[in-house]
């Protein structure tokens, strides 16, 4: 089950200016900042209460990210749900016929087990579902 948004991702070019844009937009600096090889990404977390804003920079020309950004240009790449059970949740989605980007959940950033629903099935939004590594 969906329990709440977990994030908002947002795709940018330089996470370094970005950082700085978004330390002064929500009056806080970054809790956690890391790097994810398997996409291709850098990643920088705020925190404002629940809100959580992820910034994603692309590592490498083939990752998802800088796809993204030819394509589409900096702005939302994605909403994250958590959920209890990942996998739980994967085979109610496939059942329901949404269309998961990954058979199996991977690890991703900020110590979460990840997994993409293909936009086409949700309104041209990217999805992704995270739940917490214990």
């Amino acid at each position: 089950m969906l329990t709440n948004v977990e994030h908002i991702g947002i795709a940018v070019r330089d996470i370094a200016a970005s950082n700085a844009l978004f330390a002064k937009l929500l009056n806080v600096q970054p809790y956690k900042s890391e790097t994810v090889e398997a996409e291709g990404v850098t990643t920088t977390f705020f925190q404002v209460n629940q809100t959580k804003i992820e910034l994603l920079e692309a590592i490498n020309p083939t990752s998802p990210i800088a796809k993204f950004l030819e394509k589409k240009g900096e702005g939302i790449h994605h909403i994250a749900f958590e959920v209890d059970d990942i996998r739980t949740e994967m085979d109610r989605l496939q059942r329901e016929g949404f269309t998961v980007l990954n058979e199996t959940p991977k690890p991703g950033a900020d110590n979460k087990l990840v997994c993409f629903l293909h936009p086409k099935g949700t309104n041209g939004v990217l999805i992704e579902l995270c739940q917490e590594i214990k």
